[in-house]
């Protein structure tokens, strides 16, 4: 068995590496879209909204409830894309380290 300084810098050493995968999500963007298209969604994997776009045939006052639907719907496509391109970048992170097996990250 490792003593407790090599545990302890191991310990460190996934601190210092899922400080950076989570730095890296905040960089890689992800679209989701609704109505084919009518309405996207532009956000970070780490889920922070950078842009909405909507389409000009849709800001018309009778369309106010497909749209408020279109964009609810873009927010959440957007939002699973985002944690799955999380999850595959945490497992890549996670793939080299000595873990038990079922051990989730982070903490």
């Amino acid at each position: 068995m490792k003593n407790i300084d090599e545990i302890l810098a191991m310990a460190a050493n996934v601190q210092q590496e899922l400080e950076k995968a989570q730095a890296n999500l905040d960089t890689i963007e992800v679209e989701g879209a609704s109505g084919g298209g009518l309405v996207k969604v532009k956000a970070s994997a780490k889920g922070r909204i950078i842009g909405i776009a909507i389409d000009d045939s849709l800001m018309q006052p009778s369309e106010k409830g497909m749209l408020e639907d279109l964009l609810a719907a873009a927010f959440n496509d957007a939002r699973a894309k985002a944690d799955a391109v999380s999850g595959t970048e945490m497992s890549k992170m996670t793939s080299g380290l000595p873990l038990p097996p079922g051990f989730k990250l982070p903490f």
